[in-house]
């Protein structure tokens, strides 16, 4: 690591908030991301006769544990719970449920509140609403990550190409981004939304469609003021080919701009996708959503553990990343330096 660097790593270590929220941040991405062995319906280990099962990778018949059926085992069957304590032993999840898993023994109607069994209780689907918590946060975090990426490549390649050709080149890619950026983007993304079948792919495009234009203006700043550099002259006067230059001399300097607006490109995208399935328009229906328990808490003002619970998880994750983020800007500001 070069000493530039190591001074931008202990800049961002010095800010304690910002350092302290990622590794927060870090802690629950690691954990949501194994959210089957935290919040699973099926068994992580079965012990049965002296074999051992896996349930949380393989499924297995009924028959298997001495059932009666070539079908899936139901490891909340009484029956079949009672067959494999006679043989053997199960270790389960310390949720044991899945994000789309029905309870069917409920004490109470549903939403139910929060019971040592349901610690934050249940959705009006008889849903555990801890579990869908986990699976949504892993949807968001991956799903945001997925959309900055895409973001990044296109928004710092089109920056790029701008500033360093300038001319007719940037001037009809300024009026176009104009024209781009102030299109209404909720009400598209909602039409668009609502012409295709909703799946995660396709609204990772159509909101690709719109985020990337946040990161041209940066780049294209940057590179105009590259460009002029003697070394990328000398490098021009070498005979190094436009693509050459870009790649080795521009977009290093432009990337590092571009860095300290990826926690922020996060935060936007966790709050479109937010704001679409709230509206109805985002994920299929049925998947873990963080907007979705927040329209059941506005449907179930009765039940305030639904709408508490998906304000604080958003409120949560979306603190943490603007802190990261403002740990990233400073470590990168040359006047910090």
């Amino acid at each position: 690591m070069n000493p530039i660097n190591q001074k931008r790593l202990s800049t961002f270590k010095s800010n304690k908030r910002a350092w302290f929220s990622w590794w927060i941040f870090l802690v629950l991405f690691i954990l949501s991301l194994g959210a089957e062995f935290i919040a699973n319906e099926h068994p992580l280990f079965v012990s049965y006769k002296g074999q051992w099962y896996w349930p949380v990778f393989t499924s297995y018949p009924e028959t298997t544990f001495g059932g009666d059926f070539d079908t899936e085992t139901d490891y909340n069957d009484p029956f079949i719970i009672d067959l494999i304590n006679e043989n053997g032993y199960i270790v389960r999840a310390p949720i044991p449920y899945s994000f789309d898993t029905h309870i069917l023994d409920l004490n109470e109607p549903t939403p139910s509140p929060p019971t040592q069994k349901n610690w934050l209780g249940t959705d009006d689907q008889a849903r555990d609403v801890s579990a869908r918590i986990i699976y949504g946060f892993r949807i968001s975090v991956l799903f945001a990550l997925a959309l900055t990426l895409g973001s990044s490549i296109i928004g710092v390649a089109v920056g790029a190409i701008q500033g360093y050709f300038s001319g007719l080149t940037d001037l009809i890619g300024q009026r176009f981004l104009e024209i781009w950026t102030n299109l209404p983007v909720l009400y598209l993304l909602i039409i668009l939304s609502s012409i295709v079948t909703p799946s995660i792919w396709w609204l990772l495009l159509i909101l690709l469609l719109f985020s990337w234009t946040a990161l041209v203006d940066v780049v294209r700043a940057e590179t105009l003021k590259t460009r002029k550099q003697d070394y990328v002259t000398a490098a021009r006067a070498l005979g190094l080919t436009d693509n050459q230059i870009l790649l080795r001399h521009i977009l290093p300097n432009a990337t590092v701009a571009a860095l300290t607006f990826l926690p922020f490109i996060m935060t936007g995208a966790i709050t479109t996708l937010t704001s679409l399935d709230f509206l109805g328009f985002g994920l299929p229906p049925g998947s873990a959503s963080l907007g979705e328990l927040l329209a059941q808490g506005k449907a179930n003002v009765h039940a305030p553990w639904l709408g508490l619970s998906g304000f604080f998880s958003i409120a949560i994750l979306l603190t943490l990343l603007v802190f990261i983020g403002e740990g990233i800007r400073d470590a990168f500001d040359p006047r910090g330096r």
